[in-house]
């Protein structure tokens, strides 16, 4: 599933265009939107959301967490809108020629003016799209941004936690935006294990585990992401990985074997001499 480092990359190709010469989304007009799998589309039936996302203008692109927030202009007499799009776990989404819209895998989408199209591909059927007044109508489920959270708001919240580090990471109502990859990549960098039960960290530990957090998303959105098959190209973070799928391998900074475990029910790669 992308996590919150594929999501930045994506919002930032939708902000600036690519090189290749598809242009921003931003100022860009929805003509019509499409709807060609009603189920994507959540909260109102397929035939309400083209109507309402008819003649808008695409204001903004943000991001919470795992959300892609696309702002919608007014349209006549309605009030400006706000897109948010969940890609789960296989889902991409392009600004492409109108004549390469319909690919076999497009869900939703959105006709543009100039000959353009914004695509929502899905294989597996699991992403979502909401159109609401206000995002934190759907982000309000979760908790801050893992990239905007502060250090002290981090740890005050973490200390209130009882639990695996792991599983506490990847809990979207602590922060949102960590997943599997970069939670077993931030405890490495922290020097945590990821069973260490948040109750026994103490001021110097929680404040360390939030630069790890941090750096590794840091590092994730300079490197594009992590790669690893057609769902997601374009990423070189996976060339970076101390521990994530390294089951083993020597550690980057021992040479000792790293380790996998389950932890609720997630794979979890470790190193058992560097993290305590």
């Amino acid at each position: 599933m992308p996590e919150l480092p594929e999501v930045e990359t994506i919002a930032q190709q939708l902000r600036a265009g690519r090189s290749d010469g598809t242009p921003p989304l931003i100022g860009r007009t929805i003509v019509r939107a499409r709807a060609l799998w009603a189920r994507e589309i959540d909260g109102m039936s397929a035939r309400a959301f083209e109507r309402q996302t008819r003649n808008r203008a695409v204001t903004s692109i943000g991001r919470h967490g795992k959300y892609l927030i696309i702002g919608l202009g007014e349209a006549g007499t309605a009030a400006p809108l706000s897109m948010l799009v969940h890609l789960r776990m296989s889902g991409r989404l392009d600004v492409v020629a109108q004549v390469d819209a319909g690919t076999k895998h497009a869900r939703v989408v959105w006709e543009l003016d100039g000959g353009w199209a914004l695509r929502f591909d899905d294989a597996r059927k699991f992403g979502r799209v909401y159109l609401v007044a206000d995002p934190a109508q759907v982000t309000g489920r979760t908790g801050p941004d893992a990239l905007q959270i502060s250090a002290g708001e981090f740890s005050e919240r973490l200390s209130h936690r009882r639990g695996a580090l792991k599983s506490i990471l990847l809990d979207q109502a602590f922060i949102a935006g960590v997943g599997n990859i970069y939670a077993d990549e931030s405890l490495f960098l922290a020097g945590l294990r990821p069973k260490r039960l948040a109750q026994t960290l103490g001021d110097a530990d929680r404040l360390r585990l939030h630069a790890a957090v941090r750096q590794t998303l840091l590092d994730g959105v300079a490197a594009n992401g992590a790669s690893f098959d057609w769902v997601y190209p374009g990423g070189n973070y996976q060339d970076n990985f101390r521990v994530y799928g390294r089951t083993g391998r020597a550690c980057v900074t021992c040479g000792r074997p790293i380790q996998r475990i389950i932890v609720g029910q997630r794979s979890t790669h470790y190193c058992a001499h560097c993290q305590k």
